[in-house]
């Protein structure tokens, strides 16, 4: 264990750093023919940070049916196109003295 700690403290101070390969998670079908017919909903959802869009794609990535799928996409559209994370709204709502 020590060697390995040694080693990486050789190679901080030589300057040398990790770079770790970014694997995006895969954008559901339903979701990419979404993007596809509305130009707008895409633009607002490449305008969201990387950690908001994750967030939309794993929420509709969970469900096993398309329908499924479908519904959560539907419901969140206003939501993205008005520059709002998944968890955001919840959040507001959660701050101290909002109470609503």
């Amino acid at each position: 264990m020590k060697a390995y700690i040694h080693e990486s403290i050789e190679l901080e101070k030589a300057g040398q750093k990790i770079h770790f390969q970014k694997n995006p998670e895969p954008i559901p079908e339903e979701f990419e023919e979404e993007l596809e017919r509305e130009p707008v909903l895409k633009t607002a959802f490449e305008a969201l940070t990387p950690g908001r869009q994750r967030g939309y794609i794993l929420y509709f990535s969970q469900p096993k049916q398309s329908k499924t799928r479908t519904g959560r996409i539907e419901k969140c559209k206003p939501m993205i196109l008005s520059g709002i994370g998944l968890n955001d709204k919840y959040k507001s709502m959660n701050k101290p003295g909002n109470h609503q």
